[in-house]
């Protein structure tokens, strides 16, 4: 595979850096369990319909048609009345969300390759501004960065709710390219979504990555990897750079750097 020639490198939050499906399952599953009136539920169809519900009701609320909050009620009371608990009131569905978002947020990791990575990244290639490209609620992501000890480690941060456009538009992509001040060419961007992710940057003009963390294996003309450890050998350094000379990185640690907190295990 050959390597490319970029100034920054930007990524995907969930799905790509944070485990997001394993966190919503136990969060889903455990405020359910966590109530003695609820009915005993089949776990694995609770959390396959559980993850189908937010895909459909984050799309709306990136179309326009719903609030963040709005999004959030109506999965909820939808899969309520699914599993035959009634209508739900909007007071029934906030109370269950707060509980669910305590689970949730206790529950965010990072992947296992994540750290090597970006340690890898930093010592081989100094030079490279790393950052964010993530759909969302702003004060949602940036607390997972936050939480997981990545805020430092990944400064350039831009997000949909913020820029008023959301991936796969490329304006999201263009907004990020301009708070590093660099050309859409010299950025790489890589994400777990072939389309949204991967093949969006690249119609934007960037060097887009896919991660292919379920091994699907689909034909496209972006790179492909499967773990986020084979970027750094995709990585040539900018114009003009040469590791003679280049002043070295240090690996990440979570604990010797002021304000991020550890991650949970």
């Amino acid at each position: 595979m050959n390597t490319v020639s970029v100034d920054a490198v930007l990524f995907d939050l969930d799905g790509t850096l944070i485990d997001h499906q394993s966190a919503a399952s136990a969060a889903v599953t455990a405020t359910f369990l966590g109530d003695p009136e609820q009915p005993v539920l089949d776990q694995d169809l609770l959390t396959r319909r559980w993850l189908a519900l937010e895909a459909t009701t984050l799309d709306r609320y990136l179309a326009g048609e719903w609030t963040f909050i709005g999004q959030r009620r109506l999965r909820i009371t939808c899969l309520a009345e699914e599993l035959g608990l009634g209508c739900w009131t909007t007071a029934q569905a906030d109370a269950w969300f707060a509980r669910y978002l305590q689970h949730y947020e206790q529950a965010w990791r990072t992947y296992p390759d994540v750290d090597p990575a970006l340690a890898s990244l930093t010592v081989e290639h100094p030079w490279l501004r790393l950052g964010v490209i993530t759909n969302g609620d702003a004060d949602q992501q940036r607390r997972k960065l936050q939480h997981v000890g990545l805020a430092s480690a990944l400064p350039y941060v831009t997000i949909s709710s913020e820029v008023g456009a959301a991936k796969p538009d490329g304006r999201i992509f263009a907004a990020a390219c301009d708070q590093l001040g660099v050309d859409p060419s010299r950025v790489a961007y890589i994400g777990d979504r072939l389309h949204t992710d991967a093949e969006a940057a690249a119609l934007a003009g960037m060097r887009g990555v896919w991660l292919d963390r379920e091994r699907i294996g689909a034909v496209t003309p972006v790179p492909r990897v499967t773990t986020l450890t084979e970027l750094q050998p995709l990585l040539a350094g900018p114009t003009g750079h040469s590791n003679e000379g280049q002043p070295r990185g240090v690996p990440i640690s979570r604990g010797s750097r002021s304000g991020d907190r550890p991650r949970p295990r």
